[in-house]
């Protein structure tokens, strides 16, 4: 007879029982805003779920040579351990991507394999931040804040703006990079699907260049720069995507790229990213991943290997990707257009690139038929589920500290039709709710 271990084992929430890290690093809030949608859908709850950033692989499979490479590379064998730097075979048709796409050459030994891009990230963390260091980032940003967390730094948050396109400004970055250790950085952007203006990222490297130039001359550590690239080859019409080292090459010993095939290819869930950048720095992250074992499984780097040197196969599956996205996006974008200019208080901010629209939806102070005033975002949105089966994440967990009235909605998910739904849904909504006082 078995032994029942659930009433042993169900136990309620201790901080005694688990270390300061874990009791001071918080779950995502986005995934507990999903499991909610999740839990309605379940019992039969008609919901357009906007909320992360995922892809129904019916809507958006992975390129069919993805798929076929990857049961190919199983066939052959390929399931034993990799090397914790990743097969020599992915390694070598990063550097050749790269410089094929972006005219940027690096040596082999630069590439960092990992099973998807959120070990790397943390990887930079671990191997350049030591605790109390000084993190430089914007708000809204994904994760950053549970990042110095998890190495005891303190996060240097710069709030940003719709002006500027939710980026940090040259000029609120300067002035804390004399203190700073890492500068975080990601275009095109999640949470606001914008792209970070040229001018902007030209200054904030330039200024990394001087700064250890002086850094260098009194023998102080550097100041490095994490720029997180993982929707670069999802940029619209009108945008451009930029990368640091092909605006200042002198900043390329300090910069770590992070890139992937999670998002670009929509294998969220294939879970193959790479790490770019000097080769003491990525040495070290390595010796991270062998003890962490965060690399990526052999099958899915062989296959990677293989998609990456098909150019004509890539550039097919990203013309239907980015007009798929770029479809959906503009539904919603246009929907918020046409009753703002009915006199309902929403915007948004066009689309130019990953898989986001902000809108921003200023209902404080409305009341709701059943008699509930709005008075946070999050009483915004659980409204929006409620009453109009519209699902979003709220600027707030992406570090935004006010009631911003900013809100993701994230495409990747849903299907056109679904989209088609929106205006309707969120219009219905609206016009449920009192006048403001």
């Amino acid at each position: 007879m078995s032994i029942n271990l659930k009433e042993r084992l169900s136990l309620a929430p201790n901080p005694a029982r688990v270390s300061s890290l874990a009791n001071d690093l918080s779950g995502s809030a986005i995934l507990k805003i999903a499991y909610e949608v999740r839990d309605r859908v379940a019992q039969g709850a008609d919901v357009l779920n906007l909320t992360v950033g995922d892809f129904d692989s019916h809507e958006f499979p992975v390129p069919s040579k993805l798929a076929d490479e990857i049961k190919a590379a199983v066939d052959q064998g390929h399931t034993n351990y990799p090397p914790s730097n990743g097969v020599l075979s992915l390694r070598e048709a990063v550097v050749e991507f790269i410089e094929r796409r972006l005219e940027l050459a690096y040596p082999v030994e630069s590439v960092l394999i990992a099973g998807g891009s959120r070990p790397l990230i943390a990887g930079v963390y671990l191997a350049v931040v030591d605790p109390k260091d000084r993190v430089v980032y914007g708000t809204p940003s994904w994760n950053n804040n549970a990042y110095c967390t998890l190495v005891g730094a303190h996060g240097e948050e710069i709030s940003t703006d719709v002006a500027h396109r939710f980026f940090p400004t040259a000029e609120a970055v300067l002035p804390r990079l004399a203190e700073a250790r890492l500068v975080c950085l990601n275009s095109p952007q999640n949470p606001t699907g914008t792209v970070i203006p040229t001018d902007t990222l030209r200054s904030v490297c330039e200024a990394i260049v001087q700064e250890n130039r002086k850094r260098t001359a009194s023998n102080k550590r550097p100041v490095y720069l994490m720029y997180d690239q993982v929707y670069w080859m999802l940029t619209f019409e009108g945008a451009h995507h930029e990368t640091p080292v092909s605006l200042v090459p002198e900043v390329a010993p300090y910069t770590i790229l992070i890139d992937g095939i999670s998002k670009n290819f929509a294998g969220t869930g294939v879970r193959v990213g790479w790490a770019v950048g000097p080769t003491d720095v990525i040495a070290r992250m390595n010796a991270l991943s062998t003890h962490l074992g965060s690399w990526a499984p052999k099958p899915e780097q062989v296959a990677t290997a293989r998609l990456l040197r098909d150019h004509a196969a890539i550039d097919a599956y990203l013309e239907v990707m980015r007009a798929a996205i770029h479809a959906r996006l503009s539904m919603l974008d246009h929907a918020i257009s046409e009753l703002q200019a009915r006199g309902h208080p929403v915007r948004a901010i066009s689309p130019q690139g990953a898989i986001y629209l902000s809108m921003h939806i200023d209902l404080r102070g409305r009341k709701t038929p059943e008699g509930q005033v709005l008075n946070t975002d999050e009483d915004i949105r659980g409204f929006l589920l409620r009453s109009a089966g519209i699902a979003l994440v709220p600027f707030g967990c992406f570090g935004v500290p006010n009631e911003s009235g900013w809100f993701r909605a994230s495409v990747g998910a849903v299907s056109e039709a679904g989209c088609r739904t929106f205006k309707a849904r969120l219009e219905r909504a609206l016009e449920s709710l009192g006048p403001q006082p």
